[in-house]
């Protein structure tokens, strides 16, 4: 099978998964062709790996821009009126009310001729979009205008937050299937699409390499790791909040914030007006290697989020052998084991969260061994991509719907 794999930016530092699953695939033999549909911008691509998979991914959005490449993929759809009409009244119908609602969707349908054009010509025979949002209206479209069969990798909390905006029910209805992320995931597809099209909706998790992060680890301290998006929804505020309440029982607590976003510069600030300056450390993004290089570096894990699917670097952490403390929140559960192999707290509150972080410091190591075996046995990126590579196979007629966990 030679498939297409379609998201909004790729590759990008906040989503090695995708790249780990595209790897994982071909692997497996299959023939990937990557595609983006912004160039992501040069603060977001680490290490010479990420450079190598940019520099061959098609770029949908640039391509588009170019009136020339626009007219050659219109004339090439207009070979077919009924899939060219049909795509376009799909691209009215399930526009966002409003003018600028209808006017990206008719964005995402010139993006969808280009992207049409470039699937034939690289003969591919199934496109896979990560992300339900805007790209996956793109692939939708691509999908009616070229006849090719499309699927999707269903994350959170993104593409839940707007189900009605995106029209997550049309994409599952047309998609040959829906690969969630988590049964959390699968439940809120279930709740937005038809009781008709729940068979084609199955859990396939995003994994790691536990290799990769089966490291010596340094004798135990009192080194704190956050890594993420500096963005409002990781909750940063409160993990400041409760490393200022630990600090009495434990003044050699430090944290070390690894990545990047809109909120650097105000949790910078944070930091000093709380009086943690000096023990907290930003260090910006770093490539997958520095990553496992950190955790066998740190001694807890923290992710304070207010909303997530199931964190990769809670899979990550848990495969370093490291105690994880996170929220309870979507998928969240279903990686982590309260008390077994890390610690679960409400998000927003710091003072139970300055808690779970003293008690992770002082966990036995079997609690880092629990995390591990359960990446291992859940959360293995080459197991997971046999998975999805079972429902690629399945695609077509005459073949059976595979397992809900396939």
């Amino acid at each position: 099978m030679k498939i297409a794999y379609l998201t909004g930016e790729y590759p990008r530092a906040t989503d090695t998964f995708i790249q780990r699953e595209v790897a994982a695939l071909r692997e497996l033999g299959f023939d990937i062709r990557t595609a983006s549909i912004r160039r992501t911008g040069p603060e977001h691509i680490v290490g010479p790996e990420q450079a190598a998979e940019q520099a061959r991914t098609f770029a949908v959005l640039p391509a588009t821009l170019n009136l020339g490449t626009l007219a050659r993929a219109k004339l090439r759809a207009l070979r077919h009126p009924a899939r060219f009409l049909g795509a376009l009244r799909l691209a009215w119908r399930t526009a966002p009310k409003g003018l600028r609602g209808r006017a990206y969707n008719l964005i995402y349908f010139c993006e969808a001729l280009v992207l049409a054009r470039w699937m034939q010509d690289a003969g591919i025979t199934h496109l896979h979009n990560h992300i339900a949002k805007a790209s996956c209206t793109v692939a939708m479209l691509a999908s009616h205008l070229s006849g090719m069969p499309y699927s999707f990798t269903l994350h959170g909390p993104d593409d839940l937050a707007e189900p009605a905006h995106w029209r997550l029910d049309e994409k599952i209805a047309r998609a040959a299937f829906v690969a969630c992320i988590s049964d959390y995931a699968r439940a809120q597809a279930m709740l937005h699409s038809a009781r008709a099209h729940w068979d084609r909706l199955h859990v396939i998790h995003c994994g790691v390499d536990p290799a990769r992060y089966d490291r010596p680890r340094p004798a135990r301290g009192a080194r704190l790791l956050f890594v993420g998006r500096l963005a409002a929804v990781k909750g940063v505020p409160v993990l400041f909040q409760a490393m200022a309440l630990a600090r009495p029982q434990r003044p050699d607590l430090t944290l070390t914030l690894i990545g990047d976003g809109p909120e650097r510069a105000a949790l910078t600030k944070e930091a000093q007006a709380l009086g943690l300056a000096p023990f907290v450390s930003f260090a910006g993004y770093r490539d997958q290697t520095a990553v496992a290089a950190a955790l066998a570096d740190h001694d807890v894990l923290v992710l304070p989020s207010f909303a997530e699917g199931v964190p990769v670097v809670l899979m990550e952490a848990m495969a370093a052998r490291l105690p994880v403390v996170a929220t309870g929140v979507a998928g969240v559960p279903e990686l982590v084991q309260d008390g077994v192999s890390g610690h679960l707290v409400p998000p927003g509150n710091p003072d139970l969260l300055a808690a779970a972080i003293l008690s992770a410091l002082d966990a036995p190591a079997a609690m880092g061994e629990a995390g591990r075996a359960r990446v291992i046995t859940g959360f293995d990126s080459r197991a997971e991509a046999q998975r999805l590579a079972t429902l690629f196979r399945s695609v077509g007629p005459g073949h059976p719907r595979p397992p809900v966990r396939p």
